[in-house]
């Protein structure tokens, strides 16, 4: 499963490489000589194995995937950092696992300790995303007729 712009998707139906599975009605694509309809999903008509996707561990993208919040207290109106869950001077590792959001305010009282011995708890369990969670942040919206695709229904 991929995103890709309408101007491949047009090339890859004009070549007969992909089938139309869904289009704009109200949208148009025109050459010198046709309108073709807007196509907002089609389907390769030949499997072709992709290699796996894997999302960096970075800044941004644990932002991203704890949803711009504080997984401590919720909070999204106060700067952000990471927190290590396992602090590193105990062992604690860079993994996707292991690092969430949280707010400067959250991240202080916590400190050099776990969150149990800091007595707070995370909103919730912190896990490796897949390239489909992230599909809708490179596009910016989601299109309704991608949701039964993207698992969103």
């Amino acid at each position: 499963m991929s995103i890709c712009n309408v101007q491949r998707a047009v090339v890859l139906l004009f070549l007969g490489k992909a089938e139309l599975i869904s289009s704009k009605d109200t949208k148009k694509v025109y050459s010198v000589r046709s309108a073709l309809p807007f196509p907002t999903i089609v389907r390769l008509r030949i499997y072709i194995k992709v290699p796996y996707k894997k999302i960096v561990l970075s800044r941004k993208n644990i932002l991203r995937r704890d949803n711009h919040k504080c997984m401590y207290c919720q909070r999204n109106d106060l700067p952000l950092t990471i927190d290590h869950i396992v602090p590193k001077s105990k062992g604690g590792d860079d993994t996707w696992e292991n690092l969430v959001t949280a707010c400067v305010k959250c991240n202080n009282k916590k400190g050099d300790r776990s969150p149990e011995e800091a007595r707070m708890q995370l909103f919730k369990k912190p896990t490796r995303p897949s390239h489909i969670t992230f599909m809708k942040h490179f596009v910016g919206r989601v299109d309704d007729d991608w949701k039964p695709y993207l698992y969103m229904n």
